[in-house]
């Protein structure tokens, strides 16, 4: 007797939009086949995982296995990537889970409106984020100290000037990042139909040197995509201590739909359903391509 299945789901799309056999050839979470659940004119991707690993009271334990949850997560963002490359796709939360595909299609339909609006809204749009980091100067360091005591007082006016300098550089510095956000953000504007603003990313979700002043994702259609990159680098031209991150295209994670409390009551105790939202997409996405 085979052991008792769940279905993961990945994400929403058209139920014709032609991805058998892209599908096909996909191996999801667990290493385990794609396929499509249907109903209402819509689809979800979706594998088998066993309940053993991803019912409930297993799956709160394995969350906490960081190498096993950036397993799921590169599993997770490569289907989701490969229907992105085909068609219009709504990700979904890591971990979304319901008990069989009955209660899939029960999402679909419940949920049928909603998801088509989005997918209206979404078709041809793709993902770009946008961070600025402000980059103050390095503090000075104390000169070592000398035996002679008139070297000892110029060497020490000499780091207080210093100290001066840095705290006036720093200063300078925020203030380029302000400037740089609103410029970019003006620039974006003009390109993008849609923004969210995330939380900052600091200690290990940072990357590089810098202080994270702005974390924003921008939607934006496939042909102004050049034009959006170009827009942005320009707008921070010559602008000091300050450094720009910008990282697409992605599947629109941050502007799919938020979570349904319905989806959680159907599927008796599964968790992590609904669509991915605001900074869960982003640290999933990035997780998936580190």
């Amino acid at each position: 007797m085979s052991a008792p299945q769940m279905s993961y789901s990945y994400a929403v799309t058209r139920a014709d939009a032609g991805l058998e056999e892209e599908l096909g050839r996909l191996r999801g979470v667990a290493g385990a086949p794609v396929r499509l659940v249907r109903a209402r004119g819509l689809a979800v991707a979706v594998s088998p995982v066993p309940e053993r690993d991803f019912g409930e009271s297993a799956l709160k334990a394995r969350l906490e296995d960081l190498d096993w949850l950036e397993s799921v997560a590169r599993a997770h963002h490569s289907v989701v990537e490969a229907i992105f490359a085909r068609t219009t796709v709504l990700p979904l939360r890591l971990a979304t889970l319901h008990l069989d595909d009955d209660r899939v299609r029960d999402m679909l339909d419940r949920r049928s409106e909603e998801f088509a609006g989005l997918l209206d809204r979404l078709a041809d749009g793709v993902e770009w984020g946008v961070k600025v980091y402000a980059v103050p100067p390095p503090a000075p360091r104390p000169a070592p100290r000398s035996p002679a005591p008139a070297a000892t007082a110029t060497t020490g006016r000499d780091y207080l000037r210093g100290r001066r300098q840095q705290r006036t550089s720093s200063e300078d510095a925020w203030r380029a990042a302000r400037d740089a956000v609103l410029r970019v953000d003006a620039a974006a504007r003009g390109l993008a139909v849609d923004r969210v603003q995330h939380r900052l990313q600091e200690g290990e979700l940072a990357t590089g040197p810098g202080h994270n002043v702005a974390n924003d994702a921008y939607l934006v259609p496939r042909e102004r995509a050049h034009a959006f990159q170009e827009r942005v680098r320009d707008a921070v031209e010559g602008l000091d201590g300050i450094r720009v991150e910008i990282t697409g295209p992605w599947a629109p994670y941050s502007f799919t739909a938020s979570d349904d409390p319905g989806d959680a009551a159907d599927t008796e105790g599964a968790t992590g359903t609904g669509a991915v939202s605001d900074d869960d997409g982003m640290a999933e996405r990035e997780a998936g391509t580190q």
